[in-house]
């Protein structure tokens, strides 16, 4: 055997020192806005809440993240509307940004779901992009929400079937 270490070798070596290196540096690294994290955490735990408040049809749940406002009113007929129609409701979110000022937090969330009246029916896909309004610090609470909505659900079959049927 050679003592001598091919060049390859030498490279890859010294990538794999380099990379546990920055491993351990990074590993101890502390979070610089803990407030503000805490608070980032607080609204993506109340939108997950909203989310399975949604597909379990928890209304008590459901009404506890909301602040009554004209919006809201609205958006709670839709989803009652989506409770008494639907036996089985998908939902899933990716929050793609959240903006905070002051009390005011929007966050941005694409959506996906299916939405069954029974086991049997093949279910209404429908995706979408929309903005939830939240206001608080310490408990987070939904004021209003714009865009494509995935709440009233059963409102938009209706407008959907009539240019299906023949």
């Amino acid at each position: 055997m050679s003592p001598f270490v091919s060049l390859p070798t030498r490279a890859s070596l010294a990538a794999a020192l380099l990379f546990a290196l920055a491993g351990v540096s990074c590993s101890s690294k502390e979070i610089q806005y803990p407030e503000d994290h805490a608070r980032v955490l607080r609204v993506d735990a109340a939108v997950e809440a909203l989310r399975k408040a949604y597909v379990t049809k928890d209304r008590s749940a459901l009404d506890a993240l909301l602040l009554p406002t004209d919006t809201i009113d609205q958006l709670q007929r839709d989803v009652q509307s989506d409770f008494d129609s639907f036996a089985e409701m998908m939902l899933e979110f990716a929050v793609e940004r959240i903006y905070i000022d002051g009390d005011n937090i929007d966050v941005f969330v694409h959506w996906h779901g299916l939405w069954r009246k029974s086991e049997t029916d093949p279910g209404l896909r429908q995706r979408g992009h929309a903005r939830l309004e939240w206001v608080g610090v310490q408990s987070i609470l939904l004021r209003g929400v714009q865009g494509d909505l995935p709440f009233g659900m059963r409102t938009r079959q209706a407008v959907i079937e009539p240019a299906f049927q023949k």
